[in-house]
């Protein structure tokens, strides 16, 4: 395997605050690599060590070959980054935000324009590419954030909730281009996301991160495959807890927002007779595990969407070290 990204020991501290710690991770070219993790869990700072907007307290990560300490620079154009928080000038149109990146970015003069032309045909914006950005639409600026994160030609992209708030077809666009531009370029895509189907959908391997350490990494397959049995969901009164837990086909029950999740063996064998020691139930759920229960056996949540953007981390980080 040939990496684009490698971590090792990798820790930023805030005093009291240690918001990643010690993290190991090796992500491969043309990968796309999901990180999953409640809010607060040290996904973010991971994203802005490895985009240079953070001095690790520890540990090293390299970029492409480059030291992302001692060698921003290199990192910096080897890499694309789209926050969550839009960042396009509204009163610019598409052309003149991405020029203006093309010239921060040190883009021949003559190039500029083409490789301009072949962004925004790839998101599919080549037709509204001198209308203001205030006259597009959520999806679309996410597709113009993509273009602009691209057209320096970055080894590896960073995309952070890429559809965060975007409705089903949009969020289906933009999952298509994400998979179509590492087919056609072979680049690195590095992705956090709150959607479960958008890891299963996307990504070959996942880390989970909670309390700034990697509790899981592996396939979504493999990932599935560590809860073994199936899922029964329950909703009702007085339901015998302590009685279904003596069934020896039961393997795990939690209480969570009002249901009862009970893991079993053999569902197809077992059901029936879960079902007659459980009582008078309102509802039941039977299922193969998922990745949103893959999280949950992990971390003890259920992941939520954003509270907060990365300006919003970068505040609250700020406030941390001042304490």
């Amino acid at each position: 395997m040939i990496a684009a990204i490698e971590i090792k020991n990798l820790e930023k501290r805030y005093r009291n605050l240690v918001a990643v710690d010690h993290i190991n991770l090796t992500i491969a070219r043309g990968e796309i690599f999901g990180l999953l993790g409640p809010n607060g869990a040290g996904k973010t700072t991971l994203l802005m060590m490895l985009s240079t907007l953070l001095q690790p307290s520890a540990g090293y990560a390299t970029i492409n070959g480059f030291d992302t300490s001692t060698q921003a620079d290199k990192v910096r154009q080897s890499i694309g980054m789209v926050f969550q928080d839009p960042s396009s000038d509204e009163l610019l149109s598409g052309y003149e935000n991405l020029k203006l990146h093309a010239l921060l970015y040190n883009i021949p003069i003559k190039s500029i324009n083409k490789r301009i032309d072949e962004v925004l045909m790839l998101v599919d914006l080549e037709k509204r590419k001198h209308d203001k950005v205030k006259t597009y639409s959520g999806g679309m600026r996410r597709r113009m954030e993509i273009a602009r994160g691209l057209l320096h030609q970055p080894e590896v992209l960073f995309l952070d909730e890429p559809t965060l708030g975007l409705d089903p077809q949009t969020r289906e666009h933009i999952w298509q281009y994400i998979q179509s531009l590492t087919r056609k370029t072979g680049m690195t895509v590095v992705l956090t996301t709150h959607y479960m189907e958008e890891a299963e959908r996307l990504c070959s391997r996942v880390a989970i991160i909670d309390h700034g350490k990697i509790v899981a990494n592996d396939t979504t397959e493999n990932l599935r495959q560590t809860i073994a049995g199936d899922l029964i969901s329950l909703k009702g009164t007085h339901i015998p807890l302590d009685n279904l837990r003596r069934l020896p086909f039961v393997k795990k029950i939690e209480v969570l927002d009002g249901r009862v999740e009970i893991t079993i063996d053999n569902a197809a064998k077992n059901l029936y007779l879960l079902l007659t020691v459980a009582g008078e139930i309102d509802f039941i759920e039977v299922r193969a595990p998922d990745l949103n229960d893959v999280f949950l056996s992990y971390t003890g949540k259920e992941i939520r969407e954003s509270e907060g953007g990365t300006l919003e981390h970068i505040r609250s980080l700020t406030k941390a070290k001042q304490k």
